[in-house]
């Protein structure tokens, strides 16, 4: 596969995974976009990647760390510098949903994103985040359990309202 082909069929896809994970738009574009570069600098080695589309969301993700180091030196954080708002909802991701997900814990937002958003299994999850089979499952499994508590929560109140 060209690298043109690779970028236009997994650019939404990365673009969804990654904005779950930082919460702010314009940070996850600017982080996938200079991951796409490198993955297209490096291309014949991404390609023979096993999941090419996971390396990208993981060096978006080691490049944000990068960014986060960089600033910390640069300024204090305040305590609530975790996530901004989102400045408009990914194409076909609904914005209450990113919402719901920005509550969860780091790790299961990661298993969430490449598990759901990436489609990926359980082994390339794992492989794709550096731990073990079964934290995947853990953190997947109590991520679900969160999100069907709050979505079916909310649910039920707009039913009632």
């Amino acid at each position: 596969m060209e690298f043109t082909e690779f970028y236009q069929a997994e650019r939404d896809r990365c673009l969804r995974a990654v904005l779950a994970l930082v919460a702010d738009r314009q940070l996850a574009e600017d982080l996938l976009s200079e991951a796409f570069t490198q993955a297209w600098m490096s291309w014949r080695k991404v390609q023979r990647h096993p999941m090419p589309r996971a390396w990208v969301v993981r060096t978006a993700l080691n490049i944000r760390v990068s960014w986060w180091r960089r600033r910390r030196r640069e300024v204090a954080l305040s305590d609530a510098c975790d996530v901004a708002d989102v400045t408009g909802p990914a194409a076909g991701t609904d914005p209450g949903l990113l919402a719901v997900l920005r509550q969860l814990p780091q790790r299961q937002r990661e298993v969430i994103a490449f598990r759901v958003f990436l489609d990926l299994d359980t082994e390339a999850t794992a492989q794709a985040l550096g731990m073990a089979r079964g934290t995947v499952t853990a953190h997947l499994s109590r991520a679900v359990s969160t999100l069907r508590g709050q979505l079916v929560t909310e649910q039920h109140q707009e039913g009632e309202a």
